[in-house]
């Protein structure tokens, strides 16, 4: 009788969701399949990059063997330890701002509402096994791909081992992402701490929550705990908060996130955890002067580093960096040219939505670019990307600094959402829409929007500049009234408006004559 080759894996807790979950994306009584005798792609990893680059493939249908190993979980950070959980916590916390501001709204909530902690985790663990089937080990085996659950490590030029078994291939792809960094804090692991991968498993509200690290996730989360009961510290060592993120757009959630209790440390250094009979006791300084502060728990959400332990990459001429990650070429393309990568184990842009577009150039590039011919490049693609606090920044494109390194003249068209009808009705005033574009053209080069919906708003940008639409046509572009999305038409109209120069009104005044 077969038995199962892959280590048991748990989520705590152990309720009938999780339960759900962990039978979908690493079932314990999962037999790895007999290796076939050749396969033109075998990926390590099954997050969004290894799970496109596979289904990708196989979905094809013109007979191309694919295997697929991934050792922990079938779906990675978005659905286990991202995108999903975290936005099913950031739902629940909004609707807990909405009612905050009710009373300016007109409307009197006239009793205390009550914050069921355990149920808003509950919905979280609810929701996420309910998707977890398209993640499924089941749904990619029934795509003809062999799905191996277990640690891979290259062997030679051509084989990955992986549960005892060896898997001969044409082509690979490394796609095991990354995970939190270890804060080097004195005391800490001792003491313990929180990451992605465990904060989404508590069921208690923790009534002091440290957090350390001010950029996206740090931000969301500590808007979202906050808004579920939990007193929270965020310490960043920057100045303000999301330092890559346009200075202003930064300046107004830091304003926001303080107005909500928040408790802002900034331009600290922090020293030292000391487990403490009332909890964490974490030692911080500023500007020389020291300073603590006893919690509950401590979330580490500082940077991430990629998962390149225990692949065995000397062995096959892959270069990394324990910090870097896996070096690739603008094709995603390791220094063994059968070798690629894609994801968070190799990329800057540690986003799902980039894991799935480079996935797709890895498809291209492995399998249908035979000698280097019509390959696509990593540098093409036009990112953009959200933090989904409220209100939300969505940025996509250059900033203003960037364009002035590359020695690119710039113009920057804003519009402030106390000029938007639907902003104003929303009492959503203190956003923006920033649009920058090239001096004595149309060509838009980037955008930043703060805004509740600003997430939503980008994509129209995003497809301007990737097809090359610029503000002259975008302004012919009917919006619905009243939306915040106006925005971006009252930015091309005040585009339009810049070419009306004194010889134009000329030559406009001109043609009345004869109308």
């Amino acid at each position: 009788m077969s038995i199962p080759e892959s280590p048991r894996v748990t989520i705590r807790p152990m309720d009938e969701y999780n339960q759900k979950l962990l039978k979908n994306v690493h079932p314990d009584n999962w037999v790895n399949p007999q290796p076939a005798d050749f396969y033109d792609l075998v990926v390590i990893g099954g997050g969004t990059a290894g799970l496109v680059v596979a289904a990708g493939a196989a979905g094809l249908d013109i007979g191309l063997k694919v295997a697929l190993i991934e050792k922990n979980l079938m779906g990675g950070d978005c659905l286990n330890f991202g995108c999903i959980p975290s936005k099913c916590l950031i739902r629940s916390s909004r609707v807990v701002g909405e009612m905050r501001k009710a009373k300016d709204l007109g409307v009197n909530i006239s009793q205390q509402f009550d914050i069921d902690f355990s149920t808003v985790m509950e919905r979280m663990r609810r929701i996420r096994a309910s998707i977890s089937h398209h993640d499924s080990v089941e749904r990619f085996k029934s795509l003809g791909i062999d799905v191996f659950l277990g640690d891979g490590k290259f062997t030679n030029n051509n084989t990955i081992e992986v549960a005892h078994k060896i898997l001969k291939f044409k082509k690979a792809v490394i796609a095991t992402g990354a995970r939190a960094i270890k804060p080097k804090i004195r005391g800490i692991e001792a003491a313990g701490y929180l990451t992605n991968e465990t904060v989404f498993s508590l069921t208690q509200k923790p009534e002091k929550l440290a957090i350390i690290g001010g950029g996206p996730i740090g931000c969301e989360l500590a808007q979202t705990f906050r808004r579920l009961g939990c007193e929270v510290i965020l310490f960043d060592r920057g100045s303000q908060i999301l330092n890559k993120e346009d200075r202003e757009a930064a300046e107004i959630l830091q304003k926001v996130l303080i107005d909500e209790g928040i408790r802002l440390v900034l331009n600290c250094q922090l020293e030292e955890v000391v487990t403490v009979t009332e909890g964490k006791r974490l030692y911080f300084s500023v500007n020389s002067e020291r300073d603590s502060v006893t919690v509950d728990e401590i979330l580490v959400g500082a940077g991430r580093c990629p998962n390149v332990e225990n692949l065995n990459l000397a062995a096959v001429g892959v270069e990394y960096d324990q910090n870097l990650g896996v070096k690739v070429n603008d094709y995603l393309q390791t220094t063994n040219p059968k070798i690629y990568a894609a994801g968070d184990v190799c990329m800057n842009w540690k986003f799902t939505h980039a894991a799935d577009a480079a996935a797709r150039i890895v498809i291209k590039n492995t399998l249908f670019s035979p000698f280097g011919w019509g390959r696509s490049k990593l540098s093409s693609l036009i990112m953009p990307w959200v933090t989904y606090t409220s209100p939300e920044i969505a940025h996509v494109g250059m900033y203003e600094n960037d364009a002035q390194k590359l020695g690119i003249e710039i113009e920057t068209i804003k519009i402030p959402f106390r000029s938007i009808d639907r902003a104003i009705a929303d009492q959503e005033e203190s956003g923006f829409l920033k649009i920058y574009h090239q001096k004595g053209s149309d060509q838009i080069l980037g955008a930043t929007i703060v805004a509740n919906h600003a997430g939503e708003m980008i994509s129209e940008i995003t497809t301007a500049i990737v097809n090359k639409i610029g503000l002259s046509k975008l302004s012919s572009v009917i919006h619905p009234y009243p939306t915040q999305a106006e925005a971006i038409k009252k930015a091309a109209d005040a585009y339009r408006r810049s070419l009306l120069t004194p010889k134009t009104k000329q030559l406009l005044r001109f043609l009345k004559k004869f109308s």
